[in-house]
Order: structure tokens, then C-alpha cells, then sequence
């Protein structure tokens, strides 16, 4: 049987590297141009007339004249793309291009970028040859999670609109995309913020001031402040001091996977993520624990950040085992679509 798929999937990769080689498709004018040529070229061979020859051939001149300069316009480019590091989901994202004009003598002109699965694109107006341009586009995610990027497809009507000539080229990436953390939410219990009697946290969180503790590799987010400048320059890479911080204001965000995905699930999700914006912004440490996901104590936008891309990443299943954090739970937030015994404070979401 896998030798019967051999030829199949042979032929289908050689037909993915023609189509993404060049692709020519017919505007409506074009459509209209082409079908009056060959009318006027049957119309010159039936009659004769010199008149119609002439125009026959300036037509025909036109169509190569506009797929020699459409082709000018999208080989030997080079595209990079530019993308911030994660974005809210609802919010537009600006997703920018550099585009490389490697041509000596011929500029790019009047080019469209699009990629698979987003819906706008971003127009290239003019590269000079040798030059580099950018270009830029906005779309907006609905949903968290992770999206996939893979093929860029480069395409231009230019000069005259008469077709539109595709090229694709492969550049690998993904965006992620966080949960909103505006949803309104209810301050949790007080029980759900006590000293753990046992686990990791027992001897305070790493906060950013604070008695010392020890120190640590950088990570996005952390205060350029906390920065150990001689210990950075021993081990060439940046590291930061870490601080004992109060134990008894450390937030245990449990988020419960068993669940269905859908809007319930989704609910729970931008609950936690809402949990941990306010927790930032009080200046409280805080942790997740989101199926086999800990993101252990601390604080400020770079802990913000961590937890926000842990629960872009967390799929929710029926048969997931339950929320085991390192902690005592009755010193956790849970929140469920089913709500659980045994926690600090349960936030139930979509519950009937």
C-alpha cells in the first residue's frame, strides 16, 4: 500500500513546487482583453484586412509586454517577516515585512503580500533594485492560541491589470495569540492568597524587591534594574538578582482543563488570564498551574507574560487529569467550567 502512495505523493510534491514557482490567473478585464484578441485575430485571418493584423499584433504585444514586467516585479525578492513576540486576542496586530530588491537595474512596483489564514494584505508601492522596503499589514484574532505561518505568497497585476501573476515562498514562524484579560471577574476569596503550608512557595516568592535571594538567568519582562552587571559579564549572557517576597500574597491561579472545548472553555481561560492582569497590577506575585503547564511564582508584565502565553497554549479535554498544583489548594483560585472541591475560592464559568 505505501508503495502504491510513493508515485502519488511524489506527483503532488512536484505539482506544490510548480504552483508555487509562478501562478498567472485572469482578471475580468483581462478575461475580456484575451477573448477580444482571438475574436480579432479570427476576424484578420478570415478577411485579410491589414488593419486588423495590426491591431491583432499590438494587442498580442501587450500581453507579453504585461507578463514580462509582471514577472520583473516579483523575482529576486527576498521577504523577512517582522512580528511582535504575542498579541491580544481581539486586538489588530501590525505584521510588517522587509522586502529585498536583489534586481541591478529594475525597481519592484505595485506588489500585495498575503499569507494563508489572514485576511489582509500588506501593498509594496515601490523597492528601488539593491534597495530594501517594508510593508505592512493589520489583522485581528479572535481566539487565543497559536497560529501557524508557513507560506508568503508574493502577487502583482502591474502594469495593467490585465492578469495576476503568484508566487509563494515558504518562511516558517507562528504567532500567538493571548487570551483577553479585560473579562470582569470577581476578587477571589481571601483564603485564596494564604501562606502555603507546604510546596515550593513556602519560603517566599521571587519578587523583584525585597531581601535577596539569589540570582537567575534574564527572562522578557524582568526590571533591567535586577540586572547583575558582574555576573552578566562573567557568564555572558544577562542575569538578574532575585528578592524574597511575601509569601502571603501569592496567587495560585488552578485553571481546570477538563472540559469541552468551546465558549465555556474559552471563558475559563480569559477568567485566569483576568485573574493574573489584576494580580500585576497590585503588585502581587502570582502563579498558574494549567494541566501539566506551572508557571511558578512571580511578578510585574514579564510574569504577566508567561502566564498569559502558557494559557495561549493549554487545550482543554474531558478526559485531562484534575488540577494538581504544588501547593495546598485551599490556597488556590480554581477556575472551572464545572467547579471542584478542595480550593481556597472556585470561579464556576459557564455552569448552566
Amino acid at each position: 500500500m505505501n508503495v502504491l502512495l510513493v508515485p502519488v505523493r511524489w506527483a503532488r510534491d512536484v505539482w506544490r513546487r510548480i504552483r508555487a514557482w509562478r501562478r498567472v490567473s485572469f482578471t475580468v478585464g483581462g478575461l475580456v482583453f484575451s477573448v477580444g484578441t482571438f475574436a480579432v485575430g479570427f476576424a484578420a485571418m478570415n478577411t485579410g484586412n491589414n488593419l486588423l493584423y495590426i491591431l491583432l499584433g499590438a494587442m498580442l504585444g501587450l500581453i507579453v509586454v504585461s507578463s514580462w514586467l509582471s514577472e520583473q516585479v516579483i523575482r529576486e525578492i527576498d521577504v523577512e517577516r517582522v512580528m511582535p513576540r504575542a498579541v491580544t486576542a481581539g486586538r489588530e496586530m501590525r505584521l510588517t515585512y522587509a522586502v529585498t530588491n536583489h534586481k541591478p537595474r529594475v525597481p519592484t512596483m505595485a506588489m500585495e503580500i498575503g499569507e494563508a489564514g489572514l485576511p489582509n494584505r500588506a501593498f509594496v508601492g515601490h523597492v528601488a533594485p539593491g534597495a530594501t522596503g517594508h510593508a505592512r499589514s493589520l489583522n485581528t484574532f479572535v481566539r487565543r492560541g497559536v497560529h501557524r505561518l508557513g507560506t508568503v505568497t508574493l502577487s502583482t497585476g502591474f502594469p495593467f491589470g490585465l492578469f495576476v501573476k503568484e508566487r509563494d515562498l515558504e518562511i516558517p514562524g507562528e504567532i500567538v495569540v493571548w487570551p483577553r484579560t479585560d473579562r470582569p471577574v470577581p476578587v477571589p476569596a481571601p483564603e485564596g492568597g494564604r501562606v502555603p503550608r507546604s510546596g515550593v512557595t513556602t519560603r517566599g516568592a521571587a519578587g523583584q524587591r525585597g531581601e535577596y535571594r539569589s540570582l537567575r538567568t534574564y527572562r522578557p519582562g524582568d526590571d533591567p534594574r535586577d540586572i547583575h552587571w558582574r555576573s552578566s559579564a562573567r557568564l555572558r549572557e544577562p542575569v538578574i538578582r532575585e528578592y524574597e517576597h511575601d509569601g502571603a500574597r501569592t496567587r495560585w491561579i488552578c485553571l481546570d482543563l477538563r472540559a469541552e472545548a468551546g465558549e465555556a472553555a474559552e471563558a475559563a481561560v480569559e477568567v485566569a488570564a483576568a485573574l493574573a492582569a489584576r494580580a500585576a497590577a497590585e503588585g502581587r506575585s502570582f502563579a498558574l498551574v494549567a494541566g501539566d503547564r506551572v508557571v511558578e511564582t512571580g511578578e510585574g508584565s514579564g510574569q504577566l507574560e508567561r502566564v498569559l502565553d502558557a494559557l495561549a497554549r493549554v487545550e482543554f479535554d474531558p478526559g485531562a487529569p484534575s488540577v494538581s498544583p504544588p501547593v495546598d489548594p485551599s490556597t488556590c483560585v480554581l477556575v472551572s467550567v464545572h467547579g471542584a472541591l478542595g480550593f481556597g475560592d472556585t470561579l464556576v464559568v459557564g455552569a448552566a
